[in-house]
């Protein structure tokens, strides 16, 4: 299968239609404006910014504001629901949830998750009062939102509505006793093969729950904001831990489901001193890694082995794909 990278960056989207190692070039839109994440489906695309979202119906060509715009302009993450064409969301700094029936051209606010910002007190080291919704993920009609720093949120009616998880307490809780998470919760992820089977990269280690978030058991105590979990085996895993922000970064692998992990950086130089791992993509039969520095690079997930890809771009900060 082809396909068309697209990324969000400090300076715009880029889009790269090459392959594998020879995806070394790239087209650029939005130039000058500060992209934090991007989502596509059916050849729309959403591009997200701290001024709102933007769209585009032409795979990337041109570029347009929504009809009806979130409320909330800052954007920490975009996501379209796999299952369901047009259902896209949209997590916010400060914290909000916002959901669009028509491929991001009308949104409407999740006002529950507002109320349980305020309620909770989320926030931020570098955003006092705010919080932020910073990674959604998708298994039927269950949905799960990492709030940084906050909890985890669930809804059983395709994001229409939200609440807390039953392991995640809600306010700040930096030392959770089992069955709670850690409540610096950086991106969540649900495996394919059951709805209950959720992994979270925190601020205070890596919890994964087999209970849909009703417990939550910590197996790997360190700094992590990213998990790419293998869709047809749950105990395979690979990570990116750190020693603390942006400190000492490294990927790492499990097969067992987290109870060991060994070494998975084959082709880098870890661990890096200054930088870690912020966000896995798998596209195809490759697996990308976004870094905190701005680097964009991959590997094969038939044997690791990682290279920088687009070593000229800079200030990547998510990606997304298209089938071509």
């Amino acid at each position: 299968m082809n396909s068309t990278l697209y990324l969000a960056t400090s300076s715009g989207v880029l889009m790269s239609a090459a392959l594998g190692e020879s995806r070394q070039s790239a087209q650029h839109a939005l130039a000058g404006n500060v992209i934090t994440c991007i989502a596509a489906q059916d050849g729309i695309l959403l591009a997200g910014s701290r001024d709102g979202v933007l769209r585009s119906t032409d795979s990337g060509i041109s570029w347009g504001a929504p009809e009806i715009k979130p409320d909330i302009p800052h954007m920490r993450w975009l996501s379209f629901h796999p299952d369901r064409a047009g259902l896209a969301f949209a997590g916010t700094e400060p914290a909000g949830i916002f959901i669009s029936h028509d491929y991001g051209k009308t949104w409407r606010s999740c006002p529950e998750v507002i109320q349980l910002r305020q309620r909770h007190r989320w926030s931020l080291p570098y955003s006092p009062g705010a919080g932020c919704v910073r990674g959604l993920a998708f298994h039927g009609n269950r949905c799960y939102a990492a709030v940084e720093d906050g909890c985890v949120l669930v809804s059983e009616d395709f994001g229409e509505t939200w609440r807390l998880a039953e392991g995640s307490r809600g306010d700040a809780d930096h030392f959770p006793l089992p069955p709670f998470i850690h409540s610096d919760v950086h991106s969540i992820e649900v495996h394919p093969a059951s709805m209950d089977r959720v992994a979270a990269p925190t601020g205070g280690g890596f919890f994964v729950s087999l209970d849909g978030g009703l417990s939550w058991a910590n197996h790997y105590r360190c700094y992590c904001r990213a998990v790419w979990l293998n869709p047809v085996n749950p105990d395979h895993m690979i990570m990116g831990p750190a020693g603390s922000v942006d400190r000492d970064g490294r990927i790492e692998v499990t097969w067992d489901g987290g109870q060991t992990w060994q070494d998975s950086s084959a082709g880098l130089a870890t661990p890096w001193r200054n930088y870690m791992v912020e966000r896995f993509t798998q596209v195809d039969d490759q697996l990308f890694a976004v870094l905190s520095n701005g680097e964009l690079i991959a590997s094969p997930l038939s044997q690791i082995s990682w290279k920088s890809v687009l070593p000229g771009s800079t200030g990547v900060n998510a990606l997304a794909w298209l089938a071509t």
